[in-house]
């Protein structure tokens, strides 16, 4: 004697059989970092975070003032990056991440992946970070001296390579010290009458929020959600 299944109870197995399926299809696009992938972070509220965002501000929803690049040795992760405190450095993700967090205790950074014509020329921007890692950040953001600040890095390691028929993937021009009202932001003359040097008004330079703003960039993960 055969034995039919109700319509109902037929419904609800394909049904739950559907939910488990779309349920582990999920868990497949699950963000998961890639070398390369571009860490965009707002760091902070003390006197140069807020100088920097007061001069390069946009319409974004976020704005930032770092940028580090995602690398992998051995299985662990880092973030190519520099930083005041070291210069050129290789951070652990974990600590990049827990360096500059909301209220929700959640890391205030975004990630961003490059258009996949430039993925080939990846290895050899992390390598050409590697090579100048302990080299002083440059606190007074020049272009062209020994040192160099977060975005100019970043920049520097694509700038570098032949690129082929493709662009540099982000834009340089003369950096402004100016906030919206066409006077120099309070912060940056203190800044700069700290380290006894000129404000380089028009000098050339980039800036995170510029290269956030790349038509060859895509934002891909939030930590903060």
């Amino acid at each position: 004697m055969t034995h039919t299944i109700p319509k109902l109870v037929y419904f609800l197995f394909s049904a739950i059989l559907l939910f488990t399926s779309c349920k582990n299809a999920n868990k497949n696009i699950d963000f998961e970092l890639q070398e390369g992938d571009l860490l965009f972070q707002d760091t902070g509220t003390d006197a140069i975070d807020n100088a920097i965002k007061s001069v390069t501000a946009t319409a974004f929803a976020k704005n930032y003032s770092h940028i580090g690049m995602a690398m992998q040795t051995q299985g662990n992760w880092f973030v190519l990056e520099s930083i005041p405190e070291k210069g050129i450095a290789k951070t652990p993700i974990q600590d990049f991440l827990n360096r500059n967090k909301n209220a929700q205790n959640k890391s205030r950074t975004t990630v961003a992946r490059l258009d996949k014509k430039y993925l080939e020329y990846i290895p050899n921007a992390i390598t050409y970070g590697i090579k100048r890692l302990g080299i002083p950040y440059d606190k007074v953001f020049l272009w062209d001296d020994n040192s160099y600040y977060c975005s100019e890095l970043v920049y520097k390691m694509f700038s570098y390579q032949d690129l082929k028929n493709n662009p540099i993937p982000f834009k340089n021009q003369p950096m402004t010290f100016k906030d919206s009202t066409g006077k120099t932001a309070t912060g940056w003359v203190d800044y700069y009458k700290q380290l006894n040097q000129p404000i380089p008004e028009g000098d050339i330079g980039t800036n995170p929020n510029l290269m956030a703003g790349s038509p060859h960039v895509k934002f891909i993960h939030d930590y903060a959600k």
